[in-house]
């Protein structure tokens, strides 16, 4: 029974020594890796986990800095709009590793290839927003090309094909977070279909 005058914080450091004790004890019986990124997946909620399946996304800078995006904020052709992801239900944004941001950006439709389209949300398109090359941020929007650009050494992606590499010297395509929209919000509907970041494995 839940006592009122309990610290809320005396729940949440029990819930950590929970995690713990059930991670030892897979360690101590030998369980494999598999079984480990089950039990840390079911119970990571941190700023460090990636998007998962459900996450909204919110603006990383500026005034609205923190709020959630809709599709109706990303002007048609863009630019592309900097985001984290969030979950929903505790507010956490995951915003403690770079790997998790990523750029939006509203297209025609019917300027995006069958496999892009098949990861969009009406013409949104989501990317993880680290280069290839050496993983700075791809920020910029070349407007007449329709191109994302990595300043750092001219790195340029079609965001219609699946973030395809047409210029620079990165080694591979971004990787795409698949997204849909549930009234009006923009949601991750997936995992990255690729590794996000530059280092190869």
């Amino acid at each position: 029974m839940f006592d009122d005058s309990q610290d809320p914080s005396d729940e949440c450091l029990r819930r950590a020594a929970t995690r713990r004790a059930v991670l030892k004890t897979a360690l101590g019986l030998g369980l494999s890796l598999p079984f480990l990124e089950v039990v840390v997946a079911a119970t990571d909620d941190s700023r460090d986990a990636p998007p998962k399946v459900g996450d909204r996304f919110v603006f990383v800078l500026g005034d609205r800095k923190g709020e959630v995006i809709k599709a109706e904020d990303l002007a048609l052709g863009g630019p592309q709009q900097l985001a984290y992801p969030m979950d929903p239900t505790s507010k956490i944004v995951r915003d403690g590793s770079r790997l998790n941001e990523v750029v939006l950006i509203r297209l025609d439709p019917e300027q995006l290839t069958r496999e892009t389209r098949a990861n969009a949300a009406e013409g949104v398109v989501a990317y993880s927003a680290i280069c290839t090359h050496q993983g700075c941020d791809v920020s910029q929007w070349k407007s007449e090309q329709r191109t994302l650009l990595c300043v750092c050494h001219g790195a340029e992606y079609d965001p219609r094909d699946r973030a395809k590499v047409v210029a620079g010297p990165a080694p591979r395509r971004l990787a795409m977070l698949p997204i849909k929209i549930e009234e009006g919000v923009l949601v991750v509907a997936g995992a990255f279909t690729g590794r996000p970041g530059f280092r190869e494995m």
